[in-house]
């Protein structure tokens, strides 16, 4: 399955600003988890629609878009909130249901209450930004999570870019690095070493699994540009089972083919393939060779304050 179709086949959130009108269409009050499933039945979407989630994989992508409209629509005094996740739909709700085609951005725009809410949002902007807005399928949320992506997927190509011109000794130096970063070795420095001397069985480097030693993993680290050979990843394996060893990291600048990770499944030592991408990830994640620019916090209600 197509993971990036089946995401551009989720309807934008706009989109569900009718519907979820129409399910407290009746003049009930429900809980927003309620109203989620009951949009999700009422719009017929499928398994693998609402199994899409978002880059950050915390909520899929349905439960966001769905959970911004209810933000939009309280905005716009179409809803109100009862109690605490419970709402139930306002007479001007009523009357926007009248209204010819679906409810969205555009129509919310025509009434006070979104106005007032949504003037101190757009102070600065010039027209074509507003129309951006207008027109965009995705939720404050997901652009935000998007531009995130784009910037992490810029820093990964000039870092993966920049490893590939450092000589390899500096290479195995780096790869241990990140190891230890993760945790390997008890995080003391003494538990992770780069071999010595070229041509050690295959062996790039050495990291205690933790801070007593108890495990070795031994490390294979090489700095190519055409796709590492499964022969490669054969004499890695030769050369663990030389020193007994149980568990072996192979990590590259370039990439594995999938003959290669066939064969790590087929073998008893367990060998665990890092490619220049997911190298570059890891070093992101753990903070090897880059430095925090800037952050930003997202805040959200803290319900149990309110209450004591």
């Amino acid at each position: 399955m197509n993971t990036n179709n089946v995401s551009d086949s989720v309807p934008g959130f706009q989109f569900f600003m009718t519907s979820f009108l129409k399910v407290l269409e009746d003049g009930s009050t429900k809980h927003v988890r309620v109203i989620i499933d009951d949009v999700i039945k009422l719009e017929g979407l499928t398994p693998e629609q609402c199994a899409v989630r978002l880059p950050s994989q915390g909520d899929t992508q349905v439960v966001n878009r769905i959970a911004w409209v209810r933000t939009y629509l309280n905005k716009a005094g179409l809803i109100k909130q009862v109690s605490r996740g419970f709402y139930h739909i306002t007479p001007n709700g009523l009357e926007a249901l009248k209204q010819p085609g679906r409810i969205d951005i555009k129509y919310l725009k025509t009434l006070p209450p979104y106005q007032q809410w949504i003037t101190s949002f757009t102070k600065g902007k010039n027209n074509q930004e507003a129309v951006n807005e207008l027109e965009d399928s995705s939720t404050p949320q997901e652009r935000l999570e998007a531009a995130y992506q784009t910037l992490t997927n810029e820093i990964a190509e000039e870092l993966l870019d920049r490893i590939k011109k450092i000589t390899p000794a500096f290479f195995e130096r780096l790869v241990v690095d990140v190891l230890m970063a993760m945790g390997y070795g008890g995080f003391d420095s003494s538990n992770g070493q780069v071999t010595q001397y070229s041509g050690d069985g295959g062996i790039d480097g050495i990291i205690k699994m933790d801070k007593l030693g108890l495990d070795t993993i031994y490390i294979q680290a090489k700095r190519w540009e055409n796709t590492v050979t499964v022969s490669a990843v054969r004499d890695f394996a030769g050369s663990l089972l030389s020193k007994k060893a149980r568990k072996g990291v192979f990590i590259t600048t370039s990439s594995f083919p999938q003959s290669a990770y066939d064969f790590v499944r087929s073998i008893d030592p367990t060998i665990i393939l890092i490619d220049g991408e997911q190298l570059t990830k890891m070093m992101i994640e753990y903070n090897v060779a880059v430095a925090k620019n800037k952050v930003y916090e997202i805040k959200r209600i803290d319900n149990d304050y309110f209450e004591l």
